[in-house]
């Protein structure tokens, strides 16, 4: 390979081929997105159950909020001990 076969990335210029869509070092995956929502999903239904606390409501209600609660939790868990192997 000659000096002039190598492109040096940092070089003013034209680019000479445009990552695809979803591609390069900036691209969200799936798995991030998933992570994300289960936090957002952990955050808010705790919040919830807290709030509903304060409220005084029904036990069912206190109940479902937790549930939800802990399966977001729990996935968060797995997904974390699988991506471990």
């Amino acid at each position: 390979m000659t000096h002039q076969d190598h492109q040096d990335p940092y070089r003013l210029g034209t680019p000479q081929a445009a990552p695809a869509d979803g591609d390069g070092p900036g691209a969200v995956s799936r798995g991030d997105l998933l992570r994300t929502l289960l936090w957002t999903v952990v955050v808010l239904s705790a919040v919830a159950n807290m709030a509903l606390s304060f409220a005084g409501a029904a036990a069912p209600l206190h109940l479902a909020s937790g549930l939800v609660t802990v399966l977001a939790a729990g996935t968060l868990v797995v997904r974390a001990l699988r991506g471990r192997r």
